[in-house]
C-alpha cells in the first residue's frame, strides 16, 4: 500500500494520546471526545499507513512494534504543529496546581514564571496535593502541579514528567505553649512519644503522608488519626487550636496565631518537591515554569543536600535525576 500524501494531526495526536494511556476511556476523556470517535480516529490512521498500531484485548490496549516506531515521529510532528500555532495565536491559559497559599516553594516558581512570560496566562489555584492533582494532569484538566514525584503509584508517574525544584528541609508547627517550642530547633529524637498530624486520611495528599510514616519510622512518633480536610487558613488555625496536636510542615510554612515553627534536625529531614507535568505537554507556560525553578533552585541552593540530612533513596534518585 502506498504511503499517504499526508497525515491528519488529529489522527496523531488521537494516536500518541492513546499511547500514553494505553487506555482508550482514559485516551477519550483527556481529548473531550467520545470514545467511538476516538477509535475511529485511530482504525482511519491505521488503514492510511498500511499498519496496525494497537493490540487491543479486552483486558489491555499495547503498542505494536508499528506503534512504536510511530510514536516518537507522530510526537515530533505534533510538538511542531503546537510550536507553529504558538507563534502565531496566544496560547492558551496554563494552569497550576500549587497545593497551598501557604507554600512559598511552589508560589515564587510561578512568580518568577510570569516575569520570563509576561505575555502567558499563567493561573494558579489552591486545591490539591501531588496525588490529588496526579490524575488531573494525566486527563488534561491541569497542566503543572508540585510536590513529592517518588510517592506518587508507578501507573501514575508512568505518563508524568518532572523536574527536581527543591529539596525543602521539614519542620514542625507547635502550640506556642508546647514544651518543645521553647528549642530554636527541635531534634527528631524529641519528638518521640508524641502524636504528630501529617495529612493521615486524606486522598488528595497520600505522598505527603506517606513521606511522614517513613520518617516516624522507628523514632517512637506516632501519626495522628486522620480527620477531615481542612479547608482554608481559619479551618486549619480552628483545629489546630482545638487538638493542639503537632503538625508536620516545611521551613517556609507560615506561622498561624498560637504557633510556632521550629526546623528538624539531627538528622535535616528533606522533603522533594519537583514540578510535575503531563508527558507530551507543549506550552511556553511551561517552559518558562522549567526556566523560572532551575533559576531559582541555581540561585537559592534549593537542590543541594546537607551532609546530616535524611531522604528515602527512591526520593534521592528522583531529585538527582538530570532535568
Amino acid at each position: 500500500m502506498p504511503a499517504p500524501a499526508s497525515v491528519d494531526p488529529r489522527l496523531l495526536r488521537a494516536f500518541v494520546t492513546v499511547a500514553e494511556e494505553l487506555h482508550f476511556t482514559r485516551a477519550a476523556a483527556r481529548l473531550y471526545v467520545a470514545q467511538q470517535a476516538l477509535s475511529r480516529d485511530v482504525r482511519r490512521l491505521e488503514r492510511e499507513l498500511g499498519a496496525e498500531l494497537f493490540v487491543r484485548t479486552t483486558r489491555q490496549v499495547t503498542l505494536t512494534p508499528d506503534g512504536e516506531r510511530l510514536l516518537p515521529y507522530a510526537r515530533r510532528v505534533l510538538a511542531a504543529q503546537d510550536d507553529l500555532l504558538a507563534a502565531f495565536h496566544q496560547p492558551r491559559p496554563l494552569l497550576a496546581d500549587l497545593n497551598s497559599a501557604g507554600l512559598a516553594t511552589a508560589r515564587r516558581v510561578l512568580h518568577r514564571a510570569r516575569e520570563l512570560a509576561p505575555d502567558c496566562e499563567l493561573m494558579a489555584r489552591y486545591e490539591s496535593g501531588l496525588t490529588g492533582a496526579a490524575a488531573e494532569l494525566l486527563a488534561g484538566r491541569l497542566d503543572a502541579s508540585f510536590g513529592r514525584f517518588a510517592g506518587l503509584e508507578p501507573a501514575l508517574r508512568s505518563g508524568l514528567a518532572q523536574q527536581p525544584v527543591r529539596c525543602e528541609p521539614m519542620a514542625v508547627l507547635l502550640p506556642d505553649d508546647h514544651p518543645l517550642a521553647a528549642l530554636p530547633e527541635v531534634p527528631l529524637a524529641a519528638l518521640a512519644g508524641e502524636t504528630v498530624y501529617a495529612g493521615a486520611g486524606n486522598p488528595r495528599t497520600r505522598e505527603w503522608t506517606d513521606l511522614a510514616l517513613r520518617l516516624f519510622e522507628g523514632r517512637g512518633i506516632d501519626p495522628a488519626p486522620p480527620l477531615p480536610p481542612a479547608v482554608g487558613d481559619e479551618e486549619f488555625e480552628r483545629i489546630m487550636a482545638k487538638t493542639r496536636t503537632p503538625v508536620l510542615a516545611v521551613v517556609d510554612f507560615p506561622a498561624l496565631p498560637g504557633t510556632v515553627l521550629r526546623p528538624l534536625v539531627d538528622p535535616i529531614p528533606l522533603s522533594p518537591v519537583s514540578l510535575v507535568w503531563r508527558k507530551g505537554l507543549v506550552h511556553p507556560g511551561l517552559d518558562a515554569l522549567r526556566q523560572a525553578a532551575n533559576e531559582l533552585a541555581r540561585a537559592e541552593g534549593w537542590l543541594r543536600q546537607p551532609v546530616n540530612r535524611w531522604i528515602p533513596a527512591r526520593d534521592y534518585d528522583v531529585m538527582c535525576a538530570p532535568s
